[in-house]
């Protein structure tokens, strides 16, 4: 087969290989091949790094925008200027190691701190590797679970969620639960505890996650289950929201027992 004849096969090939970027790289490449004397592994290998690559990316994309972030903001982007206490333990979990050893990463630390958008990013970062992630606020979380209860789903519904690599828990603290959410946000942690990851972001400290659960010993079951296996991250300092506005501090709260009724 000539060289005209073997040009009019690779797109028909690749077509049917369904790798339709194998074809528009051997042809971008063949001259530059050609001219640096390539050996035909060299050429192939190049072709074909192109379409991974190329596949790699559009699977990520599909990745990211299925895991629900509420928006893309990348590790890239933060300012670790600002939490510089973190920085070498955000790199270290940008790489993903913790998913597979089933690690979870809790970020604590008051408002507008940057919790989210390390959360956000590790998702990002995960998705990027190759792995499935969901993102939902942990009142999301619940109002999903309590669904599947009602439709007797709850156990396939948590042996499904148990197959995504890493789930992202934002804004545990701000609201308080009741009793029957508490159960089904600890049942949450139980089952991916020593199986898969969790992002975690909460306002509060672990002393006062009582609070928001409405039950001390469901509290600590819970803590104990989640911070095993984690990484413990502690952002601090004022709202970047705040900045530049005249407003030093925000106010402090404090769940009480009217809080939750």
């Amino acid at each position: 087969m000539n060289q005209r004849e073997s040009s009019k096969q690779i797109p028909y090939l690749a077509a049917a290989l369904k790798a339709p970027r194998v074809a528009e790289a051997a042809e971008r490449l063949a001259t530059e091949a050609r001219d640096a004397n390539w050996s035909f592994e060299d050429y192939l290998a190049a072709v074909l790094e192109r379409e991974v690559s190329a596949r790699q990316a559009s699977g990520a994309e599909l990745r990211i925008r299925a895991a629900g972030l509420p928006t893309r903001k990348s590790l890239e982007d933060f300012d670790f200027d600002v939490q510089p206490g973190v920085r070498a333990s955000v790199a270290s979990l940008a790489s993903g190691a913790f998913l597979h050893e089933a690690r979870n990463v809790v970020l604590l630390g008051p408002p507008g701190t940057g919790k989210t958008h390390l959360a956000i990013g590790l998702a990002i970062a995960a998705a990027r590797q190759g792995h499935r992630v969901l993102f939902a606020s942990a009142s999301d979380w619940v109002s999903r679970l309590s669904e599947a209860h009602q439709r007797a789903r709850l156990g396939p519904e948590l042996a499904r969620l148990r197959r995504y690599p890493l789930l992202v828990v934002d804004e545990v603290g701000y609201l308080p639960f009741e009793q029957e959410a508490a159960n089904l946000f600890f049942q949450l942690v139980s089952s991916r505890y020593e199986h898969a990851s969790i992002v975690l972001t909460s306002n509060l400290p672990f002393s006062g996650w009582g609070g928001v659960f409405g039950d001390q010993v469901v509290a600590a079951a819970m803590i104990d289950r989640i911070v095993h296996h984690a990484e413990v991250l502690t952002l601090k300092g004022a709202s970047y929201r705040l900045r530049g506005r005249g407003v030093d501090s925000l106010p402090s709260v404090t769940l009480t027992t009217d809080d939750k009724s």
